[in-house]
């Protein structure tokens, strides 16, 4: 999977977010440290959010996104 993260330059390094994750976020003392760290965040998350899904039952939906314009300081993931 691929995930949009937002990277934004800190007085201590780099914080790193997910907005389509809310909640998920990271740091790191460098941009490569911190995106290898939100890395390990967005794993981490997915994993409580399926443990919080397991006794209920869970359905899949498709759906179709127009195209978004072009955010500051967000890294777009192209398919």
């Amino acid at each position: 999977m691929r995930y949009k993260v937002a990277l934004q330059k800190s007085d201590e390094g780099f914080s790193v977010s997910c907005p389509g994750l809310p909640g998920c976020w990271s740091q790191g003392a460098t941009e490569q440290e911190a995106l290898e760290n939100i890395q390990d965040s967005i794993q981490e998350y997915l994993a409580a959010v399926e443990e919080s899904l397991k006794n209920d039952e869970v359905r899949k939906v498709e759906v179709t996104v127009s195209a978004m314009p072009r955010l500051p300081g967000v890294n777009r993931c192209e398919d």
